[in-house]
């Protein structure tokens, strides 16, 4: 096929047909071309096409494929805790999010601040979407712009599971407030926190919905009546 001709064929796909066969959104697909997930190509029109057989190969290696438990992040693998050996009230963290760099902070700020957390990381939103019906974790930290699903098309589906319900969310991002507001539908009442922010507001908020050790319950008991 020669990718300067725009005409259709019937082994590639638009953009618009590719969100809907995959049920995701126009912008998670253009992320997954830009990762090299999909392979695609411009029409001399300036129109993109993605190839039918990477979409093909896509989908079939979600459906054989990696377990929610192999989708983790490099970064979960020093301080996750299978939950089978650990105790039952062990809390319970999810974080989605696609950027190593982030993954590896996110996970130091919780093992700094509640090192008896059980922290899973998904890489990608079917993996993460997957993974919250099998944890029902206490948190979930979702990034917005994610391969598979993006953050607010995954909040949506999510919100309609009455298990949901019992979760604490919270939106991390490195999108401004002008960037994001085509996500505004799902982010609402939502707190969100700007990447460059995490460091500053993430432990802060946490400690609103995760327990302390004891030690620093007990430090922050005795401060208290000074």
């Amino acid at each position: 096929m020669n990718p300067t001709d725009s005409s259709r064929s019937p082994d590639d796909f638009t953009t618009i047909e590719v969100a809907r066969a995959l049920g995701i959104s126009v912008r998670s697909v253009q992320l997954m071309v830009d990762r090299g997930e999909l392979e695609a190509w411009k029409t001399s029109g300036g129109h993109r096409r993605i190839a039918r057989a990477s979409v093909d190969n896509w989908r079939d290696s979600r459906s054989l494929g990696k377990s929610p438990e192999v989708s983790r992040g490099p970064a979960s693998d020093a301080i996750a805790v299978e939950r089978r050996g650990g105790p039952p009230e062990q809390p319970c963290v999810l974080l989605i999010d696609d950027s190593v760099h982030f993954q590896k902070l996110i996970s130091l700020l919780i093992r700094q601040r509640f090192p008896s957390v059980d922290l899973r990381i998904a890489d990608d939103g079917i993996a993460g979407l997957a993974l919250y019906g099998e944890l029902k974790p206490q948190v979930l930290i979702v990034d917005i712009l994610l391969p598979g699903i993006d953050g607010a098309t995954l909040i949506t589906s999510l919100r309609s599971h009455p298990q949901f319900a019992s979760s604490h969310l919270v939106v991390v991002t490195s999108l401004d407030e002008v960037q994001r507001a085509p996500y505004a539908f799902a982010l609402e009442d939502v707190p969100v926190i700007h990447k460059p922010r995490l460091v500053a507001e993430l432990p802060g908020l946490l400690t609103k919905w995760l327990p302390l050790p004891a030690k620093r319950r007990a430090d922050g008991a005795i401060a208290g009546t000074n």
